[in-house]
């Protein structure tokens, strides 16, 4: 098929989304960026956690040292910055961490139904996900900011226990800000610009337009809303999960991206979280939780770079147990539902990046279709 009879059909472009070719390329193993960064980066991440976890553990606030451990995850950005730049990202991630803590906080403190809630999230990650582009926080990109907002659905029944979960988010900024100023030393130089190739994809499938980070804004609202109603209309026990997997998906760079996404997050899921399974039905006593998380938030780092499916794998028990740790007692059934929600946002998050493509990204598509049947050695 030409390029002429390809533009603008979405026939082909869904096609080609949903080929076996997709698959395979998304379990394809690539050269990690640097692996001494990300080495680095997830020991600073797991040492922010426990460090501000074992001080609200002797603390009368141990009920909300979940939230701490999801301010930690702000050393998870601007990883291969130079030390101040660093420092500026770092603290720029931490505010989008603490901001949706403490709204969807006081909007369940003021007793919004489940399904407004929801929606509440939908429209933040929205607003999340264009200022996390305009602020250039950059990987691992607004997902960690929407998993933190999840977070702040469960039920508040006081003022106190909102200021205690906004405070415990920044305390755990607070430690990632600290342990990446006492340790950043020991990251290798910032990486190199990206190549050409690299700057003509982005430049085709609009990052680099100015009204992309609206657009993108309006789509992951859309995409989080449709999942989340989705799965809270079948009644299931998380449908937040589904709104963080179909976020996670539209965060692909163009649509055989997306589709890399989807498939990856889906199948590294589904092994991750019957690692979880395992792990949870054993009732794991809190100190074997906080290090379990921090052993796997350092896996996690190491392998994200090599595929993104083999860093679910990881990522995947890291954000359960780290659930238990914000909302204990409902370990019982997170395990499947993290892969039902999973499989659910993936789905909606590929067909609306399909339904939502400009002309010039379904030929992208095309192009790079074209592209690895020249290079397959069959």
């Amino acid at each position: 098929m030409t390029y002429s009879h390809a533009r603008g059909s979405y026939r082909h472009a869904l096609r080609l989304l949903l080929a076996p070719a997709r698959l395979r390329e998304s379990l394809t193993p690539t050269r990690p960026p640097a692996l001494r960064n990300s080495v680095v980066v997830g020991i600073q991440v797991a040492a922010a956690t426990l460090l501000v976890t074992a001080i609200l553990h002797f603390s009368p606030w141990q009920h909300v040292l979940g939230f701490a451990s999801l301010g930690a995850l702000a050393a998870l950005f601007g990883r291969t910055l130079g030390v101040p730049q660093r420092r500026r990202v770092v603290l720029m991630a931490g505010t989008l961490l603490v901001a949706p803590v403490a709204v969807l906080s006081g909007l369940a403190w003021l007793g919004l139904p489940p399904w407004a809630l929801l929606l509440a999230l939908a429209a933040f990650s929205g607003v999340i996900a264009s200022l996390a582009h305009r602020m250039q926080t950059g990987v691992p990109g607004a997902v960690i900011f929407i998993f933190a907002a999840s977070a702040a659905l469960q039920p508040v029944d006081s003022a106190a226990l909102l200021l205690q979960r906004s405070a415990a988010t920044a305390l755990g900024v607070l430690a990632a800000l600290l342990l990446c100023r006492l340790t950043d030393h020991l990251r290798t130089a910032p990486a190199a610009a990206p190549s050409p190739l690299q700057h003509l994809a982005h430049k085709v499938v609009g990052h680099v337009h100015p009204g992309y980070a609206p657009r993108q804004a309006v789509r992951v609202a859309l995409c989080a809303a449709l999942a989340s109603g989705l799965a809270y209309a079948a009644g299931w026990s998380h449908p937040a999960w589904a709104a963080i997997g179909a976020v996670a998906v539209q965060q692909g760079a163009h649509l055989p991206g997306t589709a890399h996404r989807a498939w990856q997050r889906t199948l590294g899921t589904m092994v991750g979280a019957a690692m979880a399974w395992v792990l949870l039905s054993s009732s794991p006593s809190l100190w074997t939780l906080l290090l379990t998380v921090a052993l796997l938030q350092i896996c996690t780092e190491v392998c994200m770079g090599v595929n993104y499916a083999l860093g679910q794998v990881f990522v995947t028990p890291m954000a359960l147990l780290m659930t238990t740790l914000a909302a204990p007692g409902e370990a019982n059934d997170m395990a499947v539902a993290r892969i039902f929600d999973t499989a659910l946002g993936a789905g909606v998050g590929i067909v609306l990046a399909w339904a939502f493509s400009s002309v010039d990204e379904r030929i992208y598509l095309l192009r790079h279709d074209l592209q690895q049947r020249r290079n397959s050695p069959i």
